[in-house]
């Protein structure tokens, strides 16, 4: 699973890096739950919750069944 999730953050990276930001898979637990770590300027970022869950959350969601939610570490 950790592989599949790597590939949908491959997808969701350019988006991100294209606004200074990053994001770095951290964990994938066995219940499913997916942890993330926001870098560069999504980090601190006002709008990095949205981020999480609309743009990160959501692609993984789609492109991983077995994943229950993602969480920042």
């Amino acid at each position: 699973m950790r592989e599949k999730v790597e590939a949908a953050l491959a997808r969701i990276r350019p988006m991100l890096q294209a606004d200074g930001g990053d994001v770095e898979l951290v964990d994938v637990t066995e219940n499913g739950i997916v942890k993330v770590r926001l870098k560069g300027r999504c980090n601190g970022c006002p709008m990095s919750r949205a981020t999480l869950k609309n743009g990160v959350e959501r692609i993984i969601l789609k492109e991983v069944p077995q994943v229950k939610a993602v969480e920042e570490a």
